[in-house]
């Protein structure tokens, strides 16, 4: 049995624009100690998804479908229910380590916070083990600097601090969301070493959410290719890069610098994103694909297993595309 199992989740918006459908039938299972990649423009519904399945949509989010954690289903569960699965279960790294971390308490207090409120230790074993996760995640003399503010640690350390404030109840799954967010590109490689080490110490399953396709490559072991709220690819990730069968999955790929091209303009994918208080009829890709057809604009054909684990939403054959 799948450890996570996504059915036909939908997310919506309530605006003074109108209703925003960021989230539209999204399908998936991920079973445990997998890592799967989400890549998608911004705006693409990635984010949503993840708070969806936390159960931390914004008061005038909607969900509809089905989330199902451990054969339990989650969306939408009372607090009763679902904060002890987000607290003991599922953990949540968030994008911006800058401001994720409360500023006018020291790490050890909001660490310890953790330990004493959801698993009823004493304070003085939380902090030792919130120092033990500390030196797990790598921070330097991690006794000393737990009694630290959040401001006297660089950008990577807060985020090493969150990572381990995450794991501190060794959860099940960790959804990571753009876990190197203004980070310059060597801490980037570090944290996500550190992620890798830290999901095979813990046997966690992992979902990352990303723009860096490169980031996917090293660390993910399927992806899914979210456009308009919609799964357009899902694949594990070797064939997928070597080759991606959506046209918005060529597009991304084609857009990633190479270091075998020097002074070559880079690919971009023409148009903008959809505005999805008016979602598309059709394709949500349609308007910028360049293999769009009449058709693509009326309907789009259901998500489809086109070869053995690889499953794609397109009104195109895969060798139209070629």
């Amino acid at each position: 049995m799948a450890l996570l199992e996504l059915r036909d989740l939908e997310v919506s918006f309530d605006t003074n624009d109108g209703v925003v459908n960021a989230v539209n039938g999204v399908s998936f299972d991920l079973a445990k100690g997998r890592t799967l990649g989400i890549v998608g423009e911004s705006g693409s519904g990635k984010s949503q998804l993840a708070f969806a399945i936390m159960g931390l949509l914004a008061k005038n989010g909607h969900a509809r479908g089905s989330v199902r954690f451990g054969g339990q289903e989650i969306l939408n569960a009372p607090p009763r229910v679902i904060n002890p699965i987000r607290a003991m279960k599922i953990a949540m790294v968030f994008q911006d380590p800058m401001t994720s971390l409360n500023p006018y308490m020291r790490v050890c207090d909001q660490m310890a916070e953790v330990l004493v409120h959801h698993k009823g230790m004493a304070r003085a074993g939380a902090v030792a083990e919130s120092v033990r996760m500390l030196d797990a995640v790598k921070i330097p003399d991690a006794a000393g600097r737990i009694r630290l503010y959040p401001h006297e640690f660089s950008g990577g350390m807060r985020q090493r601090v969150m990572i381990a404030m995450s794991l501190l109840c060794r959860p099940q799954l960790l959804i990571a969301d753009e876990p190197t967010t203004a980070l310059d590109v060597t801490v980037q490689a570090q944290i996500m070493a550190l992620l890798a080490d830290l999901q095979r110490d813990f046997g966690m399953a992992t979902i990352l959410i990303t723009h860096d396709l490169g980031v996917v490559a090293g660390f993910c072991e399927d992806v899914l290719v979210l456009y308009g709220g919609q799964v357009m690819e899902r694949s594990p990730v070797d064939p997928l890069f070597a080759e991606p069968a959506h046209p918005y999955t060529r597009g991304l790929l084609r857009a990633i610098p190479r270091v075998d091209q020097h002074g070559e303009e880079l690919d971009s994918i023409p148009g903008s994103p959809p505005n999805m208080t008016r979602a598309p009829k059709g394709c949500p890709f349609a308007p910028r694909c360049n293999f769009a057809a009449e058709d693509c604009h009326d309907h789009l054909d259901p998500i489809t297993e086109f070869a053995p684990g690889r499953w794609r939403a397109c009104n195109r054959k895969v060798e139209e595309l070629a």
